[in-house]
């Protein structure tokens, strides 16, 4: 095969000006201008203290890069392609002075065709970047409708942002968790490809499964700069076909089909193994690779006895969607790394999480985000990049849309990872927040309509294996209503414990098919708070600390629900803890009586994961990826075999004005059995009534077996049987005695236990290069958690302890670290509930 593809690369150092300020600056592209400014020493870290404000002059400012780069006539030799992979957004591309391209869209790859335009020797890439806010506001001015933009951006003090009109992550101008930086620059692949005749625009791989076998239906994309013939090759699993292919000038269409016998199959992370088989396409030298993952996988929404069903079937099973909601890694762009997504992922997995959403208020993610998810066993529910407003439906903005879409339909569709498309993020929800949309409903849905049929067609047209799902949440095709508190079918955003100060046993009084939105918010932990506040101001309302609160009312919300379930912590960084604690019990609470209701639910995505800043928020891991509480009660909530307590009433109790009467006790304790794998699971299950001060009884001790992705009641326990001081601590373990999970229920608030403050001894040991910390108490103690300074995380953590009993933790090091074991013995730090008060 004739190799004569080649790429030169431009990335590296270009030169960063701004014709309204006297700057000069280096900048490292790939990259984004605010990285530039904070190592020229142009402004101060954005992420401290109130910084934020003093940095809003960067995305009011228009920004130049440019560089300089040798040709040789080898270069030349050819067709010549300008690849920008991601421009963000509103830029003029200049080669040698010339313009080649006006860039609209942070999410398209520019494929610009520059054959003749690069001289030998010398020549000069400059990238002007408009000012977003002001084409984004001039552009909704002239719109012949209003198109109100997401208050959302309004929750940090600083000016609206029509991030409805302008194709960029809509979180760049912040949110109720992300600062407002709207930053600026080029991410991704920066190349000057030369191609003999043609190149690659996508391979797409579509699978047809058999009982046997697995046909492959591999569709590769090329874009011809002219008529003639060229030589196409795809390598996968020992086979090779090799085709000489005419092309005609402009895009060109081949599908080549090739069988794989005995496939081994792809499973989610928990369900089995994830073999990949790497495919070659190889177009004259051109050379790409993908991993393919086998796997046969549908939505099944269908009628049934409740209303219709909403769930996953993988390789003829129906298993359960457990994980979390994605935000961006970071607000500046820069920072995200194949290693920073790498252990944010791996946490993920760590935590026993099979499915992510990415949320349609941030953004596609880099090939090898999808590559890792694909290694690791993650299912995307991936949202398209709209959420919380209504957006334009004229002719340029929808031919823009559509170029988007379908480029990254095509980029990611042959990933094993990729679960669903969805339309947008709350787009229809948000039909009901604002007086524009609320005054004309008819204009606002026939807009809304427009842009989302056209979204599904392209799915149909591009990905058809694949369902569509029209919004998060939904109640499916062509329902325009607002299915937020809709649980018979589609998905479920259930914020009312949150955003409505409800109890947390309000998330037993619905029974969503799929729960793909809910959380509970936490202050971050206490060595992140002191990042970027000084000491003076580590209290819950200072300025700088409602700075890195973005939802409004969000800290009172954190320290009223304390005094509903907690005795007031004495200090903040008690207090920090104490947020954390009540953090995990809320989506515990959640999450233990949703999964217990399968197959009625089959899916529980809590929001979020990870945090774009160190701030306030409902994330389960730190900004710079450090587990949280929520993250450790995670792993065990999301346990494929667990056992949770659901308490039950006869009837609500109500007070006089017939309102529900908070923390009212139970009648009787159900204890359910899950088994998320597709074998049958035999547990041995002990319930212990335990005293708070100390002493325990077994009330039930038994073994049961647990069908294949069932759910069974294994015990009930009546709450009149237990004393007023009494809490039950129940573990389960396997038929070979191995323990599988511990758990409690505390049937009454904690603050209504006298709790005493128990002695934690704490050992280390070295067990062959495995730090390994064993915790012991002399009295019960309650949410028992270990820290050290160097990065990592334990097994487990927040543990409930037992006196004669012991639990030991295995400590994980992150990002490389090697501990000593004097450094872990020097830095532990173990805490618990009495601590707080």
């Amino acid at each position: 095969m004739p190799a004569t593809y080649s790429a030169l690369d431009l990335s590296g150092q270009f030169t960063l000006t701004s014709p309204t300020r006297d700057i000069t600056a280096p900048i490292a592209l790939p990259g984004d201008v605010h990285t530039a400014l904070l190592a020229g020493n142009h402004i101060p870290d954005p992420y401290f203290g109130e910084n934020e404000k003093q940095v809003m002059w960067v995305n009011e400012t228009a920004w130049s890069v440019e560089r300089s780069f040798t040709a040789s006539a080898a270069d030349l030799d050819g067709y010549l392609t300008l690849t920008l992979s991601e421009v963000d957004c509103i830029a003029t591309i200049r080669l040698n002075g010339e313009v080649v391209a006006q860039t609209q869209n942070s999410f398209l790859r520019h494929d610009i065709d520059v054959t003749g335009k690069v001289r030998e020797g010398d020549n000069t890439l400059r990238v002007d970047f408009a000012i977003a806010p002001d084409v984004a506001k001039a552009r909704a001015d002239a719109h012949p409708f209003p198109i109100p933009f997401t208050k959302n951006y309004q929750t940090n003090g600083l000016k609206g942002i029509h991030m409805n009109f302008i194709r960029k992550a809509a979180c760049h101008a912040g949110w109720d968790w992300g600062i407002c930086l709207m930053p600026v620059g080029i991410y991704g692949t920066m190349s000057l490809r030369k191609s003999r005749l043609a190149r690659q625009d996508s391979v797409q791989v579509d699978q047809a499964h058999g009982e046997t076998s697995v046909e492959l239906s591999i569709k590769t994309r090329l874009f011809a700069f002219a008529h003639g013939e060229v030589e196409l090759e795809h390598v996968i699993d020992g086979q090779v076909i090799t085709d000489k292919v005419s092309v005609q000038k402009g895009e060109n269409v081949f599908t080549h089909n090739i069988t794989i016998h005995n496939p081994k199959l792809w499973w989610p992370a928990g369900q089995g193994e994830q073999p990949l088989y790497e495919l070659t396409t190889n177009l004259e030298g051109e050379k790409t690779t993908r991993q393919i993952g086998l796997r046969k996988l549908e939505w099944i929404v269908e009628k049934d006895e409740i209303d219709h069903s909403f769930k996953c079937r993988i390789n003829g099973r129906d298993i359960s969607m457990l994980g979390a909601n994605w935000i961006p890694a970071d607000a500046i762009p820069s920072r995200i790394t194949p290693a920073v997504i790498r252990d944010l992922l791996e946490s993920a997995k760590a935590a026993n999480m099979n499915m992510l959403r990415i949320w349609g208020g941030g953004q596609y993610e880099p090939d090898y985000f999808y590559e890792l998810c694909d290694e690791l066993g993650i299912l995307i529910w991936h949202d398209f990049m709209f959420a919380c407003m209504s957006y334009p439906s004229d002719r340029p903005f929808l031919d823009n849309v559509r170029q988007e879409i379908t480029q990254q339909v095509r980029r990611l569709s042959h990933h094993a990872c990729i679960a669903l498309w969805c339309g947008d993020n709350e787009v229809i929800g948000s039909l009901h927040w604002y007086p524009e949309t609320k005054a004309a409903p008819e204009r606002y849905v026939a807009n809304y309509d427009r842009l989302n049929s056209m979204l599904g067609n392209i799915v149909e047209d591009e990905d058809p294996i694949r369902r569509f799902w029209p919004s998060s949440p939904s109640q499916g095709y062509l329902d325009f209503s607002d299915g937020w508190q809709s649980d018979t079918r589609g998905d479920t955003h259930y914020w009312d414990v949150w955003h409505s100060a409800k109890p947390f046993e309000a998330y037993r009084t619905v029974n969503p098919r799929f729960a793909s939105e809910f959380g509970f918010q936490s202050f971050t932990s206490m060595n992140v708070i002191e990042t970027f506040a000084d000491k003076k101001d580590r209290n819950p309302s200072s300025p700088v600390m409602e700075n890195h609160q973005r939802n409004a009312g969000g800290n009172a919300r954190i320290l009223e629900t304390m005094t509903r379930y907690f005795r007031f912590p004495r200090d903040f960084d008690q207090m920090v803890f104490l947020s954390q604690i009540q953090q995990g019990l809320a989506i515990k609470t959640a999450i233990e009586y949703w999964r217990s209701t399968k197959p009625r639910c089959m899916g529980t995505l809590f929001w979020q994961i990870n945090d774009i800043w160190p701030v306030a928020s409902w994330s389960s891991l730190d900004y710079g990826g450090q587990w949280k509480l929520l993250q450790y009660m995670a792993k065990r909530f999301f346990l494929p075999v667990n056992v949770v307590a659901v308490p039950q009433h006869d009837e609500v109790p109500t007070n006089s004005r017939g309102t529900p009467v908070e923390n009212a006790p139970p009648t009787s304790i159900n204890f359910r059995g899950i088994n998320d794998s597709g074998r049958p699971a035999s547990i041995a299950l002990e319930i212990r009534a335990v005293k708070i001060a100390g002493g325990d009884r077994v009330v039930f001790s038994g073994n049961c077996a647990i069908g294949p992705d069932g759910a069974i009641t294994v015990a009930t326990i009546a709450y009149a049987d237990l004393a007023e001081d009494e809490f039950l601590f129940f573990s389960w373990r396997d038929a070979k005695g191995n323990l599988l999970g511990e758990n409690d229920f505390l049937p009454k608030p904690y603050k209504a236990y006298e709790l005493v403050e128990p002695k934690v001894r704490a050992a280390w040991s070295d067990r062959d290069g495995t730090f390994v910390l064993t915790l012991t108490a002399d009295q019960p103690a309650l949410f028992v958690t270990a820290s050290v300074d160097i990065p990592g995380y334990f097994s487990d953590n927040a543990v409930t302890l037992l006196p004669g009993r012991q639990t030991e933790l295995i400590f994980t090091p992150r990002h490389g670290a090697t501990p000593s074991a004097a450094e872990l013995v020097q830095s532990l730090k173990v805490r618990n509930l009495s601590e707080t008060f």
